[in-house]
C-alpha cells in the first residue's frame, strides 16, 4: 500500500506543476482533465501526509524516551500517535479503493409495476414519490421523461431523470425488485397483499461513451396520451426510438416539442445500452470480487416494505429500519449509507 501511495504522491506533485504551467492552462480541455485528476488525488495525499507526520511524531517521541526529564511527555506523545496511526491507515485504504467512474453522473431512473396488478402500480407511485422527496432533500432536479399512469393514480411504468452532484453514487444501489406487503385500499376484507415493482438506476452517459450508428435507430412518432387513453395533445409529439440491433426501445412523451422528446429518448436509449455494456463487464468479474450489495439486476429482490410491521428490510445487508413513514418521505440516507459501507467493505476484502 505504501509503495502505491508514494507513486500517487509523485503523480500529485507532477500534476501540481502542470496545472500551474501557463502553456497547459492555455489548452483548456487538457487543463480541465488534469485539474479533475488533481482534485481526486488531493484527499488521498492530504491523508497520506497526515500519516507521515504522525509517524514522524511517533519516531521523535521514541527518541525522547532516553531523556529522563522528557520521558513522561514522550510516552504521552507516543501513545497518542500509536492510537492515531491505525485509524489513518484504515482511512487511507478506503481512499485508495478505485472510484466508480459513474459516481458523479446524473441518473435516469425507471420504475415498473410488477406482480400485483393495480396495487403494484400504486406501489410504483409510492416509490416515485419517495425518490422525488429524496431528490428534493438533496436539492437535485427531477424531470419526468415518460409515464404510463393508471386510473387510480399509480404507474404501470415511469421514467425520470435526476440531475445533481453525486446522484448516481447515492442511488445506484436502488436497482432491483422492491416488494411491498400491505392491505390495499381496494381490499375490503383487510387481507395483506404482496406485490412488487422494479427499479433501474442508469447513469446518464456522454456521447463519447456510447457510439450509435444513426442507421441502427428507427424513430416512430405518436400522440402523447394520459390515463384512460385521453390525448394530452393533438399533434404527434411523442417519440419512440428503437435500436434495431438489440431491439431496445426508449420513449418520451412529456415534452410538447417532438425535438425535446427525441433528445430525452436518445439519452434514455444510450443509458440503456450503457447498462448492457456495464453488465457484460461486471459478468467478467469473479464471484469473490462481486459486491455484497448485489449486481443491480432488476430481477434481484433487494428490499421489502412491510406496512403492518412498519418495517423496511434490505435483504442484501440484512438491515431493517422501523421508520416507514419517514423513509417513504424520502429520508433514505441511513439505508444508502449502510449499503455504501457494505460495498466498500467488500471491495476492501478484494484488495
Amino acid at each position: 500500500m505504501f509503495q502505491k501511495l508514494e507513486d500517487v504522491e509523485k503523480r500529485f506533485d507532477e500534476l501540481t506543476q502542470k496545472i500551474s504551467d501557463p502553456e497547459v492552462i492555455s489548452r483548456t480541455s487538457e487543463w480541465q482533465k488534469l485539474m479533475k485528476e488533481h482534485s481526486e488525488l488531493t484527499p488521498i495525499i492530504e491523508k497520506y501526509r497526515e500519516y507521515k507526520k504522525v509517524n514522524k511524531d511517533y519516531e521523535e517521541a521514541k527518541q525522547m524516551l532516553e531523556d529522563k526529564e522528557l520521558k513522561e511527555l514522550a510516552e504521552i506523545e507516543m501513545l497518542e500517535a500509536k492510537e492515531k496511526l491505525p485509524k489513518i491507515e484504515e482511512e487511507l485504504k478506503i481512499l485508495l479503493i478505485p472510484k466508480d467512474p459513474d459516481d458523479d453522473k446524473n441518473v435516469i431512473c425507471e420504475i415498473r409495476a410488477g406482480a400485483g396488478g393495480e396495487e403494484a402500480a400504486l406501489f410504483a407511485g409510492t416509490l416515485f414519490r419517495m425518490y422525488t422527496m429524496y431528490a428534493e432533500r438533496k436539492h437535485w432536479k427531477l424531470e419526468v421523461v415518460n409515464e404510463n399512469e393508471t386510473e387510480l393514480g399509480g404507474y404501470k411504468e415511469i421514467t425520470f431523470m435526476i440531475s445533481g452532484k453525486g446522484a448516481y453514487s447515492r442511488l445506484k444501489f436502488e436497482s432491483g425488485a422492491h416488494r411491498v406487503q400491505r392491505v390495499p385500499d381496494t381490499e375490503s376484507s383487510g387481507r395483506i397483499h404482496t406485490s412488487a415493482a422494479t427499479v433501474a438506476v442508469l447513469p446518464e452517459v456522454e456521447d463519447v461513451e456510447i457510439e450509435l450508428n444513426p442507421a441502427d435507430i428507427k424513430m416512430e412518432v405518436y400522440r402523447a396520451s394520459g390515463a384512460g387513453g385521453q390525448h394530452v395533445n393533438k399533434t404527434s409529439s411523442a417519440v419512440r426510438l428503437i435500436h434495431v440491433p438489440t431491439g431496445i426501445v426508449a420513449e418520451c412523451q412529456t415534452e410538447r416539442s417532438q425535438t425535446q422528446n427525441r433528445e430525452y429518448a436518445m439519452k434514455l436509449l444510450k443509458s440503456r445500452l450503457y447498462e448492457i455494456k456495464l453488465k457484460e463487464q461486471n459478468d467478467e468479474i469473479t464471484q469473490a470480487r462481486r459486491s455484497q450489495v448485489g449486481s443491480g439486476d432488476r430481477s434481484e429482490k433487494i428490499r421489502t416494505y412491510n406496512y403492518p410491521q412498519g418495517r423496511i428490510t434490505d435483504h442484501r445487508i440484512g438491515l431493517s429500519i422501523y421508520q416507514m413513514e419517514d423513509f417513504l418521505n424520502g429520508n433514505l440516507d441511513e439505508m444508502i449509507d449502510a449499503l455504501t459501507a457494505a460495498d466498500r467493505a467488500e471491495k476492501l476484502k478484494g484488495e
